[in-house]
C-alpha cells in the first residue's frame, strides 16, 4: 500500500476469489482496510485525477458482477493500492469475468458511466432524493396500494405529532410584570416519520455539516440556515429509525456511525446509505417524566450503552457529535425532531 491506512496488518487480497460474490466482498474488505468512507474515496479519487461516484462504489459489494475494470482501478487507487497489488486485483477480476462470458452470465455491471462522471465533478446537479431512492424507501411505486399504504403512515404521523405537542411539552411561558412581554420556549417535539429539523436540547442548535467539507462528520450550529444537508426521518417499525440526509452537493445519504460502533468515540457522520459496516439504525428514545428531550441510540452498535453526543462544549457553534457513553443526566445527548 502506499497511502496511511487505518488497518494494522497487510492489507485484505484479491487471491482466492472465484466468483464475483467473493471478489466483490473483498473490495468491500480492502474499503474497511483504509479506514476511508465513501466520501472520502471519491475525494481521494478526483485528487488523483480518477472518477469514482460514490453511489456506484456503495453498492459495489452487493453487486451480482465483477465491477468495470476502469471503476475497479480508480477504487483500488483511492485505497492506496500499489501498481504491483492493483496488478493482481485486475488478473483475478479478469478471470473472473471471463468464466461469467462462458457461463453466459453477465460479468459487468451497466453503469450509467459519463452521468455519474458529471455527479461526482459537480457538473450535473443530482436530482435524486431519499423518497425517489429505491434503497432507501421500498414502498414507492405506481401501485395504488403504494399510495394508500403512504397516505395511512402521514396521517399515522400527524395525529402522533398532535397528541406529542399537546401532552409531552405545550410552552413555558414567562410573564413579565403581568402585562410585559411573555417569552415562551422552543417546543419539544417527538418523532414523525418525514422532513425533521434536528434540535440539539440545551443549546437550541440544530444538526448540520459544514459546506464543503467531505468527511460527513455531523456538527451543531445555528438552526437559521441549518440546510447543510436536509434531514428527514424514515420509520422503520419496531421502534427503529433511519437518519436520512440529502446534502446539496451529495445527494441523499444517510447518518451513521462508521466500523459498526466498534470504535466508543467514533464520529457520527453522513455518507451513502447501505454500508454494511456502518450503524444506520436507531433508536429514538424519550428521556425523563414528562420527557425533556430524546436520545439517539446506535441500535446494534459493538459499544454498549452508547449514545450520540455533543463533544466538548454543548453550547458552542460547530462542535462535533459522536457515539459516547449515555450519560444518567443525559446531558449533551438530548435532541428534538422539529417539522420542517
Amino acid at each position: 500500500m502506499t497511502e496511511e491506512h487505518a488497518g494494522g496488518e497487510g492489507a485484505p487480497d484479491p487471491h482466492g476469489a472465484t466468483d464475483a460474490a467473493s471478489f466483490n466482498a473483498r473490495l468491500q474488505a480492502l474499503k474497511d482496510w483504509s479506514g476511508l468512507n465513501y466520501r472520502e474515496l471519491s475525494a481521494r479519487a478526483e485528487a488523483l485525477g480518477d472518477v469514482l461516484p460514490r453511489s456506484t462504489v456503495a453498492n459495489m459489494p452487493t453487486r451480482s458482477t465483477v465491477p468495470r475494470e476502469e471503476l475497479l482501478t480508480s477504487f483500488l487507487r483511492a485505497c492506496g493500492v500499489s501498481p504491483g497489488e492493483l496488478e493482481d486485483w485486475q488478473t483475478v477480476r479478469k478471470e473472473i469475468a471471463v468464466r461469467g462470458v462462458y457461463a453466459g452470465g453477465t460479468t459487468e455491471p451497466e453503469i450509467a458511466w459519463p452521468a455519474e462522471s458529471a455527479r461526482a465533478s459537480g457538473s450535473v446537479a443530482d436530482s435524486s432524493t431519499p423518497d425517489s431512492d429505491p434503497d432507501l424507501d421500498p414502498d414507492l411505486g405506481s401501485d395504488p396500494r403504494s399510495r394508500i399504504r403512504r397516505t395511512l403512515v402521514a396521517l399515522v404521523a400527524v395525529t402522533g405529532l398532535v397528541l406529542a405537542a399537546v401532552s409531552v411539552v405545550a410552552a413555558l411561558v414567562h410573564d413579565e410584570g403581568g402585562d410585559g412581554p411573555k417569552t415562551v420556549a422552543a417546543v419539544l417535539t417527538a418523532p414523525a416519520a418525514g422532513d425533521v429539523q434536528i434540535r440539539v436540547i440545551g443549546s437550541d442548535l440544530c444538526l448540520n455539516e459544514r459546506r464543503g467539507g467531505r468527511s460527513g462528520q455531523i456538527h451543531q450550529r445555528e438552526c437559521e440556515g441549518a440546510d447543510v444537508p436536509l434531514y428527514s426521518l424514515k420509520d422503520l417499525g419496531s421502534g427503529e429509525w433511519r437518519i436520512v440526509s440529502d446534502h446539496p452537493d451529495y445527494g441523499p445519504g444517510c447518518s451513521g456511525i462508521p466500523s459498526g460502533g466498534r470504535i466508543p468515540d467514533a464520529a457520527f457522520e453522513d455518507s451513502e446509505c447501505g454500508d454494511p459496516t456502518r450503524v444506520e439504525t436507531f433508536r429514538l428514545e424519550p428521556f425523563g417524566t414528562p420527557a425533556t428531550g430524546y436520545r439517539i441510540v446506535p441500535a446494534g452498535s459493538a459499544t454498549a450503552n452508547s449514545c450520540v453526543t455533543v463533544v466538548g462544549d454543548r453550547t458552542a457553534t460547530w462542535a462535533k457529535l459522536a457515539q459516547a457513553t449515555c450519560r444518567p443526566d443525559a446531558r449533551g445527548q438530548l435532541f428534538s425532531f422539529d417539522r420542517r
